[in-house]
């Protein structure tokens, strides 16, 4: 709460004066001193409880899984609660001359509980450079990355059968930037970066790619891997001439439901002299444009972005592919996908080629359902001194299976062990080598979604000219722009069109950067379980693979409809097909950092204590930083409120006698009230002197004709709301009811009012004077017994009315925070008035909150007129 006026401590000190000197007799000035300490002591403790509000609000936003953020912000938000927390029992103690020694233990014991979150903010625990597999397991991602975490899984727990090699770990990275001097030379680096622009994100990636090149290995972690490389000869008898190996990235956060795919490098068929310029190139790929791209779409911020890699043994591959544990767009169907190609992987994942395409029975038996042989003319095989070249394949292996039954059979049994271990959907990258021995090289969630057969089946749209139709669909849903055609591998896309539709020869992971501006992509070769087809599951861009002539098909600029659902391409806008773009998933949620928010706010958002009547609502049973300020709250204004009660006829909280449909209380700084009712037990409106007090209550008093509560005009909204009061959690958003009673701190120009109804709290502070500089409104507003949702359409339609109003206006969560400030008095009467017809009906806005359009269609209507001060329509009567 902003600083009160001397005028108005002054006369708080002169009304506590009165009320306490009949209770003891002490000398003035240590009364004065007292009473200063004893209502600044309050304002600290208003401060406190408000910053509460706010972290736990923003932080209930950040569980969803969508919003950006990183670790930085998870040592803010419990740096902070842990000192508002400890800052708003030290206030209440110092306020009401009481010990609450439960209160004091639980914020010492839950303040070092969020010490322990802090302490795992991704620090690698491991102080070595290389780790065998054999000691790698799924916990370790902060010591290896994902991908290595999930390999040594494999390896360790479940004798799956993985490349021989080693984890390089992430101290090995970090030591490697520290000793170059390469954080503050990034940190410089990105301060150019703009999300938006993929021109500005290539250059500022390109930037620090030669930075990272033109830095050299520090000599301990360089022969920490050529060691470790001479052990891998040994193990696997080939020597160093014999021994070729993959350097694969391995990210923390990589390989988890927020994949990375095909952001980081991979370096094949390493000799042994390459080693350590390979792991160079893997750490340089953390920069290129697409990874910058991702992470920023991601919240994957840069400070939790650790680089370890997995060195492993080369295979030698004669058939690679990836399998789906579920197909991705039929995630009810009973059967699992492979994709193969002839040689390594890499033709599978980057969309090079369409591959062969198995669909097969989860049943254990193998029973292959459907499989479609592809025409594979080429295919990427090692080099003998080291790298990959293409080389042609000749009919009639060209159009043969890659795979047997045999080795789908086999596949089939890893992958649902797999699956079973994980308890979720596996995309797994594997290889074949040529005496048939199987390689899982990779695991990792499969992102799934549900296409609309119907579409497909039903045929085109009458009356709209169908370009192209064919290939397979990698993301359903619609998307109209236009045509955006990559012809240039090295395009760094800085003129791609914001809602342009991206066409290509072949998938490739590069279109990250304008995943964020594309309505839609279309390629004439590329696979449902290759890398960008992944990306395009995880932003949600509708898109269609393998359609051949696509690139042909379609003309630069021209406006067309992709219906990816049905593997259309129309001509112009078909309005008819175009809906809403789904949210994207929240991807968040499988993060490094979202588990430590987690984590941390289990000990500060859950709310136990909800009803201020019942036995359990005591110290004892606080169990949360939230349980700790809901009771302290409660407790506060019973001793501030409670001064005028304990000596009678001294004027403290005074009941206001009005139409209001609320239980309000007023205590007077001074000069808030007439002269002489100041001592009174209630007052009326006549009695109210207080010029912004009396502004706001001119538009709460309801009239005769006026009810005190909104019609449930929604019968959706009325059950919502009822079934939210009687089947919510009191731990969730929701179950809080705050009480019954208002409370009014007031002057002759200052006003502090809390409104608490329900589940409805609102918080509204204001001084109304001559100086213009001074004058300001400060509004927040959350809570209600309806469903999530509604809660949110609520105080999105509150904003709307507010920012109209001329406010600055902040939404998170089911809470709003408005600011209006250094108006004329008369402007800050005005805005009061409205304010009080506003609290008035939103009490009970969560019924009219039926649909997204509600939110602005109340707003218009209140703006207009449309309600009375009860909340009935006007037009309904």
């Amino acid at each position: 709460m902003p600083k009160m006026e001397s005028e108005i401590l002054n006369n708080l000190i002169k009304l506590c004066y009165r009320i306490f000197r009949k209770q003891r007799q002490i000398p003035q000035e240590d009364e004065n001193l007292a009473f200063r300490e004893k209502y600044a002591e309050f304002t600290k403790f208003l401060e406190s409880n408000t910053e509460l509000l706010k972290i736990i609000s923003d932080m209930e936003v950040k569980l969803e899984g969508h919003e950006v953020f990183g670790t930085s912000y998870v040592k803010s938000q419990i740096t902070r609660a842990a000192f508002h927390s400890m800052r708003l029992v030290d206030s209440f103690e110092k306020m009401s001359g009481k010990k609450v020694p439960l209160l004091t233990e639980l914020v010492d014991e839950i303040g070092a509980r969020l010490s322990e979150c802090l302490e795992l903010t991704g620090e690698t625990k491991s102080q070595v450079f290389v780790l065998p597999y054999d000691r790698v397991s799924k916990e370790m991602e902060y010591e290896v990355g994902g991908k290595s975490a999930n390999l040594g899984e494999l390896k360790s727990k479940l004798g799956i059968p993985v490349p021989r090699g080693f984890a390089i770990t992430t101290h090995a990275f970090r030591a490697f930037f520290d000793a170059a001097g390469l954080w503050n030379e990034i940190a410089k680096k990105k301060m150019m970066l703009s999300p938006d622009d993929p021109g500005v994100i290539s250059q500022v990636g390109e930037d620090i790619q030669r930075l990272i090149s033109g830095s050299e290995i520090p000599g301990d972690v360089a022969e920490a891997l050529e060691k470790a490389h001479r052990n891998l000869e040994e193990e696997t008898g080939l020597g160093p001439d014999g021994l070729f190996v993959a350097v694969r990235s391995s990210a923390v956060g990589e390989d988890s439901e927020l994949s990375f795919a095909g952001q980081y490098a991979t370096v094949l068929n390493v000799p042994a002299g390459g080693l350590v310029e390979a792991y160079k190139a893997v750490l340089t790929s953390l920069y290129t444009p697409r990874a910058i791209s991702y992470r920023y779409i991601t919240g994957v911020v840069s400070e939790q972005t650790a680089m370890g890699a997995a060195c492993l043994e080369m295979v030698r591959a004669r058939v690679s592919g990836v399998l789906f544990t579920r197909h991705p767009l039929h995630p009810a169907s009973d059967t699992l996908l492979i994709n193969a190609l002839w040689g390594l992987g890499p033709y599978v994942v980057d969309g090079v080629l369409s591959p062969d395409s198995f669909e097969v029975a989860r049943d254990g038996s193998g029973r292959i359902v459907s499989r479609t042989i592809a025409d594979k003319n080429r295919k990427l095989a090692p080099a003998p001194e080291g790298g990959t070249r293409e080389e042609p394949v000749f009919p009639p292996e060209s159009t043969s299976p890659c795979l047997d039954d045999a080795a789908i059979q086999r596949l089939t049994e890893y992958a649902l062990r797999i699956e079973e271990h994980y308890g979720a959907p596996q995309d797994i990258e594997w290889a074949i080598d040529g005496e048939g021995s199987i390689r899982i090289l990779q695991a990792r969630p499969l992102v799934l979604k549900d296409t609309d057969e119907a579409r497909r089946i039903a045929g085109p749209e009458p009356g709209y000219e169908v370009l192209i139709e064919g290939g397979v669909t990698a993301m359903p849903g619609t998307g109209c722009g236009p045509v955006f055609l990559a012809e240039d591998d090295e395009e760094d896309f800085s003129d791609f069109p914001e809602g342009g539709v991206l066409v290509a020869a072949h998938s490739s992971p590069r279109f990250m950067v304008v995943m964020r501006k594309a309505q839609a992509i279309a390629t004439d070769f590329g696979s449902v379980t290759g890398h960008m087809a992944a990306l395009s599951r995880e932003f949600g861009v509708p898109t269609v693979l393998s359609m051949k002539t696509v690139t042909k098909a379609l003309m630069p600029g021209e406006t067309v409809t992709v219906d990816a659902h049905a593997g259309r391409v129309y001509r112009g806008r078909v309005e008819k097909i175009l809906g809403e773009r789904p949210r994207p998933a929240p991807v968040m949620k499988s993060t490094p950092v979202y588990q430590l928010l987690k984590r941390a706010a289990g000990h500060i958002v859950p709310l136990n204590l909800v009803n201020p009547k019942s036995p359990g609502f005591s110290p004892r049973h606080c169990a949360t930083i939230h349980d700790v300020m809901r009771y302290l709250h409660e407790k506060s204004y019973e001793e501030m409120f409670s001064l005028g009660d304990k000596v009678s006829g001294l004027g403290g909280a005074a009941k206001l006698n009005a139409r209001l449909g609320l239980d309000a209380h007023i205590i007077d700084l001074g000069d808030g009230l007439v002269r002489g009712r100041e001592d009174a037990g209630d007052v009326g409106i006549e009695d109210i002197q207080s010029r912004p007090l009396a502004a706001l209550l001119s538009g709460m008093v309801l009239s005769q004709g006026e009810r005190p509560q909104v019609r449930p005009v929604d019968m959706q909204g009325f059950l919502s709301v009822l079934s939210e009061q009687v089947l919510a959690s009191p731990k969730g958003p929701g179950g809080e009811r705050f009480g019954e009673k208002s409370f009014a701190i007031v002057s002759d120009k200052y006003l502090n009012f809390s409104s608490r109804v329900g589940y409805h709290y609102a918080i509204l502070d204001c001084f109304c004077g001559a100086t213009i500089n001074k004058n300001y409104i400060t509004f927040a507003f959350k809570g209600g017994a309806a469903d999530p949702v509604r809660r949110n359409r609520r105080v999105r339609a509150i904003a709307m009315v507010l920012s109209r109003m001329g406010f600055t206006v902040a939404v998170t969560g089911d809470r709003v925070d408005a600011r209006f400030q250094k108006m004329e008095p008369d402007e800050i009467e005005q805005k009061l008035v409205i304010l009080g017809k506003l609290l008035q009906i939103t009490r009970q806005m969560d019924m009219l909150m039926s649909s997204e359009a509600s939110v602005a269609a109340f707003a218009e209507k209140f703006l207009s007129g449309g309600y009375d001060r009860g909340g009935a329509s006007r037009e309904r009567g």
